[in-house]
């Protein structure tokens, strides 16, 4: 806990974020909201503030750090019994980690049973939470990607008891005010500037292949981007990411992938790798039924890569010409044409892509408004800490001790 004049402190509970806090090559789930946390963490850290993760257990030591990250563990994902491991040791182990960590402000993002866990544990210890969505499907009634009753009940529990939520799109803030009328703070995702003040590569040195990134899930619709490459056999396509939780609907996507000669599949490519996939890409392609805020968006647009997508966060790819959108294969598939074959069409919408990214996804402009809500939350934190002890003076006086009569 922080003291009267210091920076806040805030813990990131973020059960898949092992792997992007360490680095380590074989701790592969590393997802969108994952990166997001982690790139936040380290600039409030580099910032000054004490930042913790609790993270699942992958054998690392308890309360480790990772360039001045520290991490609370819970139980390993496969540990306790069918049945039971829900409970114990799961809900315990976050927990037991939630109070190891000791943090000013809570932090949680995309919906999960874990919102309402920690959204409770907070509740009570007068600790502020905050959660920030991670996708659209969080802020629709329906809960798509919660499949049980007591995932959808353990999370709007939390998200209506959140201190604060945050949204990274107008569009997420509309459907949290509609769906569940509340009110959010919106703050853009955000991504590292590779960059600086060099430039991104030009057209001539891009190669005309159109990459894609992500898993193998149902919602990503891999299976357009396979129509796509079936219909067009002149364009070359460069697969990054692979298996899913789904595993059956993974294998059928990957073998039929693998009959197509004009697609090249990378599988998993650690972080720091994924630069020159960008550099030599003439476009990314987005295949998705429905996203958040993707990180590859920023990430393509932070190298001047256009953005081919079916979906559009905001309208943001048609209003500011970072690239084009459309539905279906058909209109995709126009999509790429144009931009492969005009250096002049591509080059506008490279310099448009950069512009926006720098005008509008950097880290420190994101960490700007998060430090401002810390500040916020630690300060209402520190006043019902103190109206609670005050309370808790006048309701329960001190009883007198009984002297010591030596009997």
């Amino acid at each position: 806990m922080t003291t009267a004049g210091s920076l806040p402190s805030i813990c990131f509970v973020a059960s898949g974020a092992y792997g992007a806090v360490s680095g380590r090559p074989e701790v592969r789930h590393i997802g969108g909201a994952e990166m997001q946390q982690v790139r936040i963490g380290r600039e409030l850290r580099r910032r000054g503030h004490a930042v913790s993760f609790v993270t699942l257990d992958h054998g690392q030591p308890d309360g480790v750090e990772h360039e001045g990250l520290k991490v609370f563990r819970m139980c390993a994902w496969e540990d306790g019994l069918p049945g039971l491991r829900f409970v114990h040791p799961r809900w315990t182990s976050l927990w037991g980690a939630l109070k190891r960590a000791n943090a000013d402000v809570y932090y949680q993002r995309g919906a999960g049973p874990e919102t309402g866990q920690v959204a409770l544990w907070c509740s009570l210890r007068r600790r502020p939470f905050l959660f920030a969505a991670a996708s659209d499907t969080n802020c629709i009634p329906s809960l798509p990607d919660l499949p049980t009753r007591r995932e959808r009940v353990l999370y709007r529990y939390g998200l209506r008891r959140a201190t604060r939520v945050v949204a990274q799109t107008e569009a997420q803030a509309a459907l949290l005010r509609e769906s569940f009328g509340l009110a959010s703070t919106l703050i853009k995702s955000c991504s590292e500037d590779p960059l600086g003040a060099a430039e991104p590569a030009p057209f001539e040195a891009r190669t005309g292949r159109v990459l894609w990134i992500g898993r193998f899930a149902k919602k990503k619709r891999f299976e357009l981007l396979l129509d796509l490459a079936e219909a067009s056999p002149q364009i070359a396509f460069d697969v990054v990411g692979g298996e899913a939780s789904s595993r059956e609907y993974s294998a059928r996507m990957s073998e039929r992938a693998r009959h197509l000669p004009n697609i090249t599949l990378h599988g998993w490519v650690p972080q720091e790798g994924m630069g020159a996939f960008y550099d030599r890409a003439s476009m990314l392609i987005c295949t998705s039924w429905v996203e958040g805020f993707p990180n590859t968006f920023m990430e393509a647009w932070a190298r001047g890569t256009p953005t081919v997508s079916t979906v559009d966060p905001d309208g943001l790819i048609r209003k500011h010409g970072l690239g084009a959108a459309g539905d279906t294969a058909g209109d995709l598939r126009a999509a790429i044409v144009s931009l492969r074959s005009s250096a002049e069409t591509w080059r506008g919408c490279a310099q448009r892509a950069r512009r926006y990214f720098l005008e509008n996804h950097t880290i420190p402009a994101a960490v700007d408004r998060y430090e401002e809500l810390l500040r916020s939350l630690s300060a209402r934190g520190r006043e019902a800490a103190t109206g609670r002890d005050e309370a808790v003076g006048r309701e329960s006086p001190p009883r007198p001790r009984r002297a010591n009569t030596g009997a």
